[in-house]
């Protein structure tokens, strides 16, 4: 994007993102025990066809399939021989899908595992895992580096200081959190969003967690505590396993329209979806955001 994305998180400016990405791929045919990154080099049409029906529904953020592509939770001995071309081919898919008129955010997701002194995982090992992961997503093209679905404070920390070293873009942080505004780990929503505000993040929020009515409770916490611009990523509902085995959401994109216009009420400058959203949700926040902006 030739714009700047900082210049459009201020008022009146509100920025819609898109949606699901493992969900979404599932959906699509993607075996649950597939690490969804190995679909950028596999079934990469799939993934662009993903982007495509985000980008066509109105979103001005697509974000990579690179979640889970740092060294920690894609190891050498499973996929991670090829983990440097599976990060790479995601951004570039994005990239390619966004053309000029969407900025691009190269997801990093959580370790999978737990940093000293809860775990065996040092923070500079975390943060080397996360610096390398950077790198790569800023030399294949992305505009910003999006730090998501963090529990824990400590690995939020390791994995912005590793983007900023890494790479000069804007990093964004997002955390996930339960319906009282805390993460699993036991971090409220304002000591989350004040931590990284203070090490430098561009922007910080909520995703995934417990639906729209925690991520409400989460920026009305963080919107007291920090300046910076606020996201909103909420899941669709909370996920239920069927009879016939499949797993559904119940988030209806009326109910995603509806929840954007409390959400830029509350300061949210990023408006999307994450778990169990389709392009539907997204289509229903843009026309949301456009009749607040109208």
């Amino acid at each position: 994007m030739p714009v700047d994305i900082l210049s459009r998180l201020c008022p009146p400016y509100v920025v819609v993102a898109d949606g699901a990405i493992g969900t979404y791929l599932q959906a699509q045919g993607l075996p649950p025990a597939t690490p969804p990154e190995v679909w950028n080099v596999e079934q990469p049409e799939m993934v662009r066809s993903m982007h495509e029906a985000y980008l066509a529904a109105g979103a001005q953020i697509l974000t990579t399939n690179t979640f889970g592509g740092n060294r920690l939770r894609l190891p050498d001995e499973v996929h991670g021989h090829r983990r440097a071309e599976l990060v790479t081919q995601g951004v570039r898919i994005a990239r390619q899908a966004a053309g000029d008129v969407a900025w691009v955010a190269g997801s990093m997701g959580p370790t999978g595992r737990l940093i000293e002194p809860l775990g065996d995982v040092k923070c500079e090992e975390a943060e080397e895992a996360y610096a390398e992961q950077a790198s790569l997503m800023a030399e294949a093209g992305a505009d910003v580096i999006l730090v998501e679905t963090m529990s824990d404070v400590l690995e939020a920390r390791a994995a912005l200081r590793g983007a900023r070293r890494a790479t000069s873009l804007p990093v964004f942080v997002t955390f996930s959190f339960d319906g009282l505004g805390r993460t699993m780990m036991g971090t409220t929503a304002e000591e989350a969003a004040r931590e990284v505000q203070t090490l430098g993040a561009a922007a910080t929020g909520a995703n995934c967690g417990q639906g729209i009515p925690a991520t409400i409770v989460a920026l009305q916490q963080m919107r007291r505590a920090v300046t910076i611009p606020l996201i909103a990523q909420p899941n669709a509902g909370m996920p239920r396993l069927e009879a016939t085995g499949e797993t559904t959401w119940d988030g209806t994109p009326d109910e995603f329209a509806e929840a954007a216009r409390r959400l830029i009420e509350l300061g949210a400058r990023v408006v999307g979806a994450c778990c169990g959203s389709t392009p539907a949700h997204i289509l229903a926040i843009r026309a949301a955001v456009d009749a607040v902006q109208a």
